[in-house]
C-alpha cells in the first residue's frame, strides 16, 4: 500500500480549516501548524508556531509533500472580519505568506496551496449587474451577465483583499523562480454553517463538499500545473465568480449550488 501524502495545513482551526479537515484527514497524513494547537491530532503532528516568525516554522516543514496555507487575519475567522488591524494582516497575510513559501522552498516541499479570497474582486459587487446578483432585495435579474474569471481585473475594496492579491503574486514569483508549484484558491462564501445565507452567498457560495473536492484536486494536480488561480464556488444560479477554469484544468465537478 503506497504511503499517504504528507500534508501540512496552517490555520486548521479556522472556518475553512474545519470545513476541509474531515476530507483531508481521511485522505492524507495530516500535520498542523498553529499558534494555539489543534485538538484530536497526534501530538507529533501538531506544531505550535507563528507564521510571522520564520525561524519557528522549520520543524513543521520537514518531510512534508504539500502545504495548504489557510492562516490569515481578515477573513471569516477574524473577530474584525475584513476590517482586521493592518499590523496583524501585514504579519499574517504578507510576512506570513512569504515565510510559508520560503520555508517550503528550503524544505523541498513540492507544492504550496495558498488560500486566496473573493475579496480580491469584491469591487465588482458595487457595479451592475453584480450589485443586483448579491442584493438581499427582491430585484429583477438580468438575463445574462459577464463572468468574473481568474484573469479579470482585480478589484479589492479592502486591505484584506490587497493582502490576498499580494499572496497570489508572491506565489507566482515562487512558481517562476523555484521548482515548487503554487496554486491559489480564491475561496468564496464558506461560513461556519454549510448553507448559503441571503444576499452575496446566493451568488458566491461554496459548499463544504465542493470546497473539499476542489482542494483535493489542487493538492493532487499534475506537476504541469505549476502556477494557477482557481475560484472556489459551487454552481449557483446567480454565480458570477467563474469556476469553469477549475473545471477545465482540474476536472472540478461541483455537486452543489443555490438554485
Amino acid at each position: 500500500m503506497p504511503e499517504k501524502l504528507k500534508l501540512l495545513v496552517t490555520g486548521l482551526n479556522g472556518v475553512v480549516g474545519r470545513a476541509l479537515r474531515p476530507a483531508l484527514e481521511d485522505r492524507y497524513e495530516l500535520f498542523a501548524l498553529s499558534r494555539s494547537g489543534v485538538a484530536d491530532l497526534p501530538e507529533d503532528r501538531v506544531f505550535r508556531a507563528d507564521i510571522a516568525d520564520i525561524d519557528s516554522l522549520n520543524p513543521a516543514f520537514e518531510g512534508i509533500d504539500v502545504v495548504l496555507n489557510l492562516a490569515a487575519d481578515g477573513g471569516l475567522s477574524s473577530p474584525d472580519g475584513m476590517d482586521a488591524p493592518w499590523d496583524s494582516m501585514l504579519q499574517n497575510n504578507i510576512v506570513g505568506a512569504y515565510n510559508v513559501l520560503e520555508v517550503a522552498r528550503r524544505s523541498g516541499v513540492s507544492r504550496v496551496i495558498l488560500a486566496s479570497s473573493g475579496a480580491t474582486a469584491n469591487g465588482y459587487e458595487l457595479e451592475e449587474p453584480y450589485k443586483s446578483l448579491v442584493s438581499t432585495e427582491d430585484v429583477d435579474l438580468p438575463e445574462s451577465w459577464k463572468m468574473v474569471n481568474e484573469f479579470s481585473e482585480p478589484k479589492p475594496i479592502s486591505l484584506y483583499g490587497v493582502t490576498k492579491l499580494f499572496g497570489e503574486d508572491l506565489g507566482r514569483y515562487y512558481a517562476l523562480t523555484t521548482s515548487m508549484s503554487v496554486i491559489n484558491l480564491r475561496i468564496s462564501s464558506c461560513g461556519p454553517v454549510d448553507k448559503a445565507g441571503p444576499g452575496r452567498a446566493q451568488a458566491n457560495w461554496a459548499s463544504y463538499r465542493d470546497l473539499q473536492q476542489l482542494t483535493i484536486k489542487c493538492i493532487e494536480a499534475p506537476p504541469e500545473v505549476k502556477f494557477d488561480i482557481f475560484w472556489a464556488t459551487s454552481d449557483n444560479r446567480k454565480l458570477f465568480r467563474d469556476n469553469s477554469h477549475a473545471k477545465e484544468v482540474l476536472g472540478y465537478t461541483p455537486q452543489d449550488g443555490v438554485r
